[in-house]
């Protein structure tokens, strides 16, 4: 493996890890919280508040930004970093989660998957190699392989099948792009549902190809949450210690935490987003709902132990009144500030772990989600 993708394992604290990644556009900091740029745009922020927030890679969608604005016109700009003029890495997944939800709209083989898109019905077919010439033309600093994410409550031979699928398109995958030229970096991924034995067997399948880091997905489909925690306290081991380990789709801040504790290295989730927009913002003291009338002559910061903009700057009675006028900045502070929280939790982590203090604030997190479920 040449300087690109070369990751370095620097401390552990239990199976609580911390390292760095280096790619084309940058190094990044291992715990890492990517935000979610589905369509080459994290919702509501400009690349200075991304920055701003602490980001150290973004996560766009291979499936949205194939069908709009098109890969090969994003060849033509000169990738997607310049085409939204942003200077770090990127992380793309293949679309497969998007592409598979569409369910009665899809068809899948062996060779790939046909969609109908969900923008005007057009016919498009996605196979592995597809997927990867896509993403090479969108030029991500992180290229996530083809996979089939499974239903929650999918037998145990819907899922077998599928594992198999999967593997056979992440070899397709590796032997269609090598890595020799580009530097683009290639994560392949685990699935095998809910069943441990499965688990196993795709990731010592999965781990048979080389690449240059995998990933753990088909969970926050459904399950308990049991049910995701034993998949990921199961499936982390299974990943060689000296890649990246990136967990998909799973982003409450105690999942984080819980994550990193199994030995994740990589998380990232639409959810900070999503809820900021809804007026749902994560603070160190738990969650606040903006919209309640007991914040309408509330003077005091969203969170006093936050650095961001909108906390340095703003009382929540502002930001309640932003927020139930309707206007347009309400979307943007507490985007910022949900962004920071959940950046910035990784950042404590990453401390923790290197101070091998991580139990503690593991322990501080769950003790708090008891609290407000009690």
């Amino acid at each position: 493996m040449n300087s690109i993708g070369r990751f370095r394992l620097e401390h552990t604290d239990g199976k609580a890890r911390c390292g760095c990644l280096q790619t084309l556009h940058g190094k990044i900091y291992t715990p890492a919280f990517m935000p979610v740029g589905t369509q080459g745009s994290v919702k509501s922020l400009c690349p200075v508040d991304l920055q701003a927030v602490g980001a150290g890679i973004i996560l766009g969608n291979t499936y949205h930004l194939y069908l709009r604005p098109g890969d090969e016109l994003l060849a033509q700009m000169g990738g997607l970093h310049r085409f939204m003029n942003w200077k770090g890495p990127i992380l793309t997944d293949s679309g497969g989660f998007q592409v598979f939800s569409l369910s009665d709209l899809r068809k899948i083989t062996s060779e790939g998957v046909e969609f109908k898109s969900h923008l005007d019905g057009s016919r498009h077919f996605f196979t592995p190699e597809k997927v990867i010439r896509i993403q090479r033309n969108i030029g991500s600093d992180i290229m996530m392989v083809l996979d089939e994410c499974v239903p929650y409550g999918a037998d145990v031979a819907y899922t077998r099948n599928s594992m198999h699928r999967t593997t056979q398109w992440a070899r397709k995958s590796r032997e269609f792009y090598t890595g020799e030229t580009g530097g683009q970096l290639m994560f392949a991924i685990v699935q095998g549902g809910f069943f441990m034995d499965l688990r196993r067997e795709s990731a010592a399948r999965i781990t048979e190809i080389p690449m240059d880091g995998y990933a753990i997905g088909g969970v926050s489909v459904g399950e308990t949450k049991q049910e995701m925690l034993e998949t990921i306290y199961f499936s982390a081991p299974l990943l060689p210690e000296d890649r990246p380990r990136y967990l998909m789709g799973v982003g409450k801040p105690l999942d984080i935490l819980e994550g990193i504790n199994a030995g994740i290295d990589m998380f990232d989730c639409v959810l900070p987003t999503r809820n900021a927009r809804n007026g749902t913002l994560y603070t160190s003291f738990g969650k606040v709902n903006i919209k309640q009338a007991r914040y309408q002559r509330d003077e005091a910061v969203l969170d006093p132990e936050c650095d961001c903009y909108t906390c340095m700057n703003f009382s929540r009675a502002y930001l309640r009144h932003l927020y139930k006028a309707g206007e347009i900045l309400s979307l943007r502070l507490n985007t910022i500030h949900n962004l920071r929280f959940f950046i910035n939790l990784a950042q404590k982590a990453r401390s923790a772990i290197m101070e091998n203090q991580f139990a503690p604030l593991l322990a501080k997190y769950r003790n708090m989600e008891m609290e407000q479920e009690g």
